[in-house]
């Protein structure tokens, strides 16, 4: 039998509603494995490096290719080109190269992380309810009223929408630290780098449609 846990719905202005909603049953029952979101985040984090990192090395340098000195008489070590590692400019030694640092990871451990990192944050009582119209027009006072209300003001926050609503980007891009993603696009490095996870009343339908048990 799936455990249900019920959460309360505010309304956009931040008023608790009168009904509560159920989350799905594998953010209640989920199970932590510490060795699977470290895999999954560490290869996230790999996979945001540009990996463009470059110096020259002798041969790239441009300098010419003429004997600086003689070889012999100057009582001076000798010396090829001006371009050695020894030389100030020349080129480095086993410096930095381009290099790909992405790591392939399968799907099915993507969600299994995501689903964890979502009952993390619900466990800990990080997850709020919100009834928010998914084709609303808002300004950036509606939202800041909102966060003022829910009493999670300088706390790092993202909207969990079921479709992508530009003017709510627009609103909370004015207001540091929130952020405002399709549920479609989560990851669970995202959902642990907030403090406050804000979820539509319909994402927790999609969540249950598509994570059911």
């Amino acid at each position: 039998m799936s455990m249900m846990k019920n959460v309360v719905l505010y309304d956009i202005n931040g008023s608790k509603q009168q009904v509560d909603l159920q989350m799905p049953s594998f953010v209640t029952i989920q199970k932590i494995s510490k060795s699977l979101l470290y895999e999954v985040l560490t290869t996230y984090l790999n996979n945001q490096r540009a990996g463009t990192h470059k110096v020259k090395t002798r041969g790239e340098v441009a300098f010419s290719g003429a004997k600086p000195w003689k070889q012999k008489g100057t009582g001076k070590a000798r010396a090829g080109q001006k371009n050695s590692p020894l030389w100030r400019k020349g080129g480095v030694i086993f410096g930095p190269q381009p290099k790909d640092y992405y790591i392939n990871i399968s799907k099915n451990k993507r969600q299994q992380a995501l689903k964890m990192a979502l009952s993390m944050q619900f466990k800990n009582d990080n997850i709020l309810a919100v009834n928010l119209p998914e084709s609303f027009s808002c300004k950036t006072k509606i939202i800041f009223n909102l966060i003022k209300k829910l009493n999670i003001v300088n706390k790092k926050i993202i909207f969990l929408i079921l479709n992508n609503n530009i003017t709510l980007k627009n609103a909370s891009n004015n207001i540091n630290n929130v952020l405002v993603y399709c549920v479609k696009n989560i990851n669970a490095y995202k959902v642990l780098w907030a403090d406050k996870l804000i979820i539509s009343s319909t994402v927790l339908t999609y969540l249950n449609e598509i994570y059911k048990l």
